[in-house]
């Protein structure tokens, strides 16, 4: 059940309810495969239909619904080959994000990233994936932002969609949070040692972190991922 949008927001209606969709979706609140409904989710968000259906339209460009027509909405299955290049353009982006930072690190931007590390370490006390989840975006933001890399930050939020998906169900079994910690850990450290070098390596190890974890959740959840298997002669941006 979706949480009624707040009114005394400024921002616009339909951005609202596609961030919330997209973070039901992320979360498997809607499962891959399920019909999503304009009136029933205007009706559980209490907003007209049209802010959906534009959420809608918004969501199928991120890959994570199909819109066929006469036919209605629904959540696209996770695509293993869309992970695996999106994480590959993720790579390209924050690699270079962090090997930035850690040649001139900005004024406050370590202490931001540790007080980050600080709420993860709590999140994963407390067992709660969501939580986690938002907090290890906020510290990728966190790092992109304060080196004034806003675009770089635009192109992985629009390519990580199906990324999402895969992190939240590796959360924390296949993929511990302890671990997750401290690779982040040693980002900040590199960063605050002026090593762009082992900024660099520690970003790259930790976002080939899916690539251990994909296998594992598509045999432990076959329903939730898409069968086709690209074509052989395909290249895929595993590396």
């Amino acid at each position: 059940m979706l949480s009624r949008i707040e009114s005394n927001s400024a921002e616009p209606v339909a951005k609202r309810v596609f961030q919330a969709l997209r973070q039901a979706i992320v979360t498997m609140q809607f499962s891959p495969g399920q019909p999503l409904s304009e009136q029933e989710v205007a009706t559980q968000l209490g907003v007209s239909r049209q802010p959906v259906r534009e959420a809608f339209i918004k969501l199928g460009e991120s890959g994570l619904v199909t819109i066929r027509p006469q036919r209605g909405t629904f959540v696209v299955k996770i695509s293993v080959k869309q992970v695996i290049d999106a994480r590959f353009v993720r790579e390209a982006v924050e690699v270079a994000v962090a090997r930035k930072a850690g040649e001139e690190p900005p004024a406050g931007i370590v202490r931001d990233l540790r007080d980050n590390l600080g709420a993860q370490r709590a999140a994963a006390e407390d067992s709660t994936p969501e939580r986690f989840l938002d907090l290890d975006e906020a510290f990728h933001r966190t790092l992109a932002l304060g080196i004034g890399c806003e675009y770089a930050w635009r192109v992985v939020e629009e390519t990580k969609a199906q990324m999402d998906r895969v992190r939240y169900l590796s959360l924390p079994h296949a993929t511990p949070l302890d671990r997750l910690i401290h690779q982040h850990e040693a980002i900040v450290d590199a960063i605050e040692a002026r090593d762009p070098d082992g900024a660099e390596a520690a970003m790259r190890r930790h976002l080939r972190e899916i690539l251990t974890s994909l296998p594992e959740l598509e045999q432990r959840f076959p329903d939730l991922f898409d069968g086709a298997a690209a074509p052989a002669a395909r290249p895929t941006c595993a590396a």
